[in-house]
């Protein structure tokens, strides 16, 4: 997974093999459609807490899916800090997490 920040926009680009067995594309948001920025010090404690996913997962490893109604996304890895994100009119999807290694720092970005 590589995170692209640019002025318009959030990119999460994900790998062939991210795609194809975390069930789902690669995510792009709009900044406008950004809000409530939080830094998640374990974000694989949030994601367990999530109930049911769909996509690769590797308990207490490594995660890339989404929440059975797909209204959630995760790409997180165990040891990693996460910046996790609300999204506006992005279809059914209202939050983002993704692990980053300068998470406080893409945050700060994020909050503008």
């Amino acid at each position: 997974m590589r995170v692209h920040l640019s002025e318009e926009k959030i990119e999460i680009r994900l790998s062939r093999v991210e795609k194809v067995l975390g069930l789902m594309g690669s995510i792009s948001v709009s900044l406008a459609d950004v809000s409530d920025v939080k830094v998640l010090e374990d974000p694989l404690r949030d994601v367990m807490r999530a109930g049911l996913k769909v996509g690769l997962r590797l308990p207490w490893l490594y995660y890339v899916c989404r929440s059975i109604r797909l209204d959630q996304a995760w790409v997180v890895r165990r040891g990693v800090p996460a910046v996790s994100f609300a999204v506006r009119n992005a279809g059914a999807l209202e939050r983002v997490t993704i692990s980053a290694p300068d998470a406080s720092a893409l945050a700060e970005r994020l909050k503008g």
